[in-house]
């Protein structure tokens, strides 16, 4: 396959991008917080499963949601 043909799609944006690009929200996993557990649950309401794709920067826009919440939840209690 060319290395050159986007032939992914991002679940947010539906842009198309290179099958090497892809995000998912598992790569979330080795963040400091939240736990994972708890991004998968955020996730979950989002109806986004662990092996979505996403592209660079709606990756980056989903990471910043989940711990923009996170950090909301955590100054509540």
């Amino acid at each position: 396959m060319n290395s050159k043909t986007k032939n992914a799609q991002c679940k947010r944006c539906l842009g198309m991008f290179k099958e090497k690009e892809i995000y998912t929200i598992q790569q979330l996993q080795y963040r400091k917080s939240p736990s994972y557990q708890w991004t998968r649950e955020f996730f979950d309401v989002l109806e986004i499963g662990e092996w979505d794709s996403f592209c660079e920067s709606c990756m980056n826009y989903h990471k910043k949601i989940s711990h923009d919440i996170w950090m909301k939840y955590c100054n509540s209690i």
